[in-house]
C-alpha cells in the first residue's frame, strides 16, 4: 500500500472535509512537497476531524466535524490537549505545525475563511528528544543478518551501506533512480526536500554493494523499470513504508531496538563533526539550509565531543 492514500486517511471524515483534504493534498502537491510531509499533514487534519466528530467534549463540535471553516480556537486546544495525553507532547508538536498549514490555505487560498483558528494557540511546549547515534557494532550487525547473495541480501547491504555512507533521508534512498546511480564516479544523485537536488559521493564498499545487487537486479522481474530499489516479489518497486518496515525487521533480527534510517543521519553528523570536518561542508552533503540543523543532528553525541575535547585540552591538569 502507498505511503499517501487518500481514500484511506479520509474514510469516514465528512464529504466536506474529505473533499478540502483532496484539495489541499493536491496543491500540496503542486508545490512539490514531498510525500512523507503531505502525509503527515493530510493525517494530521484528519486526526483532527475524527477528533471532533468522536472525542470532542464540546457539543457544539458537531459543526466543525462536518466543515472546516467551522473549527474554532478552543477546539485546537483540546484536540491538542488529547494528542497529549493519548499520545505525547512531541506529537501534539508536530499536528499543531501541521494543522497551521490547512488554515492557512483555508484562509489564503481557498478564502474560505478570514482568521486562522491557529492565530493564537500556543505551540506545546515538548521536551528535547536526542536521538542516540547507531554504533559501528550495530550495523556491523546488520549486515550480517542480511548477509548472503540471494537478491533480498544484496538489496538490503546495499541500502543500509547507502545510509550510513552518505547520510541521506528516508525519502531521498526509497525515490533513487537507475540513472541517479554513477558507479564511475561513485556517486548518487539524491532529490531532498524542497526540490533540491545534491551529487554525494560513496565509499568502495557501498559502490562494490550497488553494483552487486544490480547484477540481482537486472535478472528481476521489474528489471525494466526505472526505479532503482525492487520489492522482493511481483516485480514492483519498494517504497519508502517498505524500507522502513524492512529496517525495523532486520534490527529485530540483529537484537536492536529503534532503527530507521534517520540514525544514520544523526551518526553521520555526529562523526564528521567529530572528524573536525567543516559544518558548511556538512550542510551542503546532508541537504540543509539552515546552520540549526547540524546542531539538532548529532546533538546526543555532542557531550561526548565535548568530553574528548576537555580531555585533549587538559585545562587544569598542570595546576
Amino acid at each position: 500500500m502507498p505511503l499517501m492514500d487518500l481514500e484511506r486517511i479520509t474514510d469516514g471524515l465528512s464529504v466536506t472535509w474529505a473533499g478540502y483534504l483532496r484539495d489541499w493534498d493536491r496543491s500540496l502537491r503542486s508545490g512539490n512537497r514531498p510525500e512523507t510531509t503531505r502525509y503527515n499533514y493530510v493525517l494530521a487534519a484528519a486526526q483532527l476531524a475524527r477528533y471532533l466528530a468522536e472525542h470532542a467534549p464540546d457539543p457544539e463540535a458537531d459543526a466543525a466535524a462536518e466543515d472546516p471553516a467551522e473549527v474554532a480556537k478552543a477546539h485546537i486546544e483540546a484536540f491538542q490537549a488529547w494528542m497529549i495525553e493519548t499520545r505525547s507532547a512531541a506529537t501534539a508538536v508536530n499536528k499543531h505545525k501541521a494543522l497551521q498549514q490547512l488554515f492557512k490555505w483555508l484562509m489564503l487560498d481557498e478564502e474560505e475563511i478570514d482568521r486562522s483558528p491557529m492565530e493564537r494557540v500556543r505551540l506545546p511546549k515538548a521536551p528535547t528528544k536526542l536521538v542516540p547515534v547507531l554504533e559501528e557494532e550495530a550495523t556491523t550487525r546488520l549486515l550480517e543478518v542480511c548477509k548472503g547473495k540471494d537478491f533480498l541480501s544484496l538489496r538490503d547491504q546495499a541500502i543500509i551501506r547507502l545510509f550510513c555512507n552518505t547520510g541521506a533521508r528516508l525519502a531521498e534512498v526509497a525515490h533513487l533512480r537507475l540513472e541517479d546511480v554513477d558507479l564511475k564516479t561513485e556517486s548518487v544523485t539524491l532529490y531532498g526536500k524542497g526540490g533540491k537536488v545534491r551529487r554525494v559521493r560513496m565509499g568502495a564498499r557501498t559502490a562494490r554493494a550497488l553494483s552487486r545487487y544490480l547484477r540481482a537486479r537486472a535478472k528481476r522481474k521489474g528489471a525494466d523499470l526505472p526505479n532503482l530499489w525492487l520489492a522482493d516479489r511481483g516485480g514492483q518497486a519498494l517504497n519508502a513504508n517498505g524500507i522502513k518496515i524492512r529496517l525495523k525487521r532486520l534490527g529485530q533480527r540483529a537484537g536492536l531496538d529503534h532503527v530507521h534510517a534517520h540514525r544514520w543521519r544523526h551518526t553521520y553528523a555526529h562523526q564528521w563533526k567529530r572528524a573536525g570536518g567543516d559544518t558548511g561542508d556538512l550542510m551542503l552533503l546532508l541537504g540543509w539550509s539552515s546552520d540549526a540543523m547540524p546542531r539538532h543532528y548529532g546533538a546526543s553525541a555532542a557531550a561526548e565531543r565535548a568530553q574528548e575535547s576537555q580531555v585533549r585540552m587538559g585545562i587544569g591538569d598542570d595546576v
